[in-house]
């Protein structure tokens, strides 16, 4: 018992210094972000003065338009993710719960789409926004990530792992595919689709190589674009970097604190019954 007590401790000590060490870079960079720039480069971590005003000046910039960049990540993201989640949610409702035929040889070919690199489909990609008139545009960006064939996989792992007499029953009291969906499939794939929220929400917040190939004007740039835009002619400004990147992290830590359980949940169930 008091090994077991003693080994118990251990491990935890030992969790909490790899957690510590792996928060380092982010202690650097909240500490980095309050400096004055003359101060950056020094050795001591702690700043002499704690210039909050780094984080006024980045909205206050007159060549920096952070919060119009702030803005556009956040709506792109919340745009594609919404898209995301209903595109993924329907076609797996109809590879999982209807069947037609070919349907798992037509699955098996919309996952083949996965082993092709991202950077491949860019070309295909960009033409077809050439020809729809849409370079330059929110619909640009939003449009083409708003189908998934990882996240139709994902929710119909889930879809399958529900027993096919709850669509019998709701057939029995008359009710059709639409309701079947959206009354009783839908909500009991929630683990599933807060994953896929969470993974899709991040993914395009952080997304640099297709805005910064489709976007041309400053005032539609995304985050990841417009913090290059923090190197002067005088040097690259440390100090208001780590200050940009700072309020940037907040909505991704805020999604992942408030969904964390559902995470967790939704990758074991995914894990396991599909």
């Amino acid at each position: 018992m008091k090994r077991s007590k003693s080994q118990f401790v251990l491990n935890n000590l030992v969790l909490t210094l790899i957690s510590l060490l792996l928060c380092l870079p982010f202690i650097w960079m909240i500490l980095t972000s309050l400096k004055p720039l003359e101060d950056v480069g020094k050795a001591e971590w702690w700043p002499k003065i704690f210039l909050w005003s780094n984080y006024k000046t980045i909205f206050t910039t007159e060549h920096i338009h952070y919060g119009r960049w702030y803005f556009n990540s956040l709506f792109i993201a919340f745009c594609v993710t919404f898209l995301q989640v209903i595109t993924s949610s329907l076609a797996a409702f109809g590879f999982s719960r209807i069947k037609w035929k070919w349907r798992d040889r037509i699955f098996l070919l919309y996952l083949a789409t996965m082993m092709v690199p991202a950077l491949i489909l860019m070309i295909p990609n960009f033409q077809i926004m050439i020809e729809m008139g849409l370079i330059d545009s929110y619909l640009g960006l939003i449009i083409p990530a708003s189908f998934s064939a990882f996240g139709t996989f994902l929710i119909r792992q889930f879809m399958m792992s529900i027993p096919k007499s709850f669509d019998e029953a709701a057939e029995i009291d008359g009710a059709n595919s639409w309701q079947v969906f959206w009354q009783i499939i839908l909500p009991l794939s929630r683990p599933g689709l807060i994953t896929l929220t969470i993974f899709t929400f991040m993914g395009n917040y952080n997304s640099f190589f297709w805005p910064i190939v489709m976007l041309k004007s400053e005032h539609k740039y995304t985050l990841p674009i417009g913090l290059l835009f923090f190197e002067s002619s005088q040097g690259q400004q440390t100090n208001l970097l780590m200050a940009a990147i700072t309020m940037s992290v907040i909505p991704m830590i805020l999604v992942f604190v408030c969904l964390q359980k559902h995470l967790v949940k939704g990758i074991q169930l995914g894990g396991v019954k599909g």
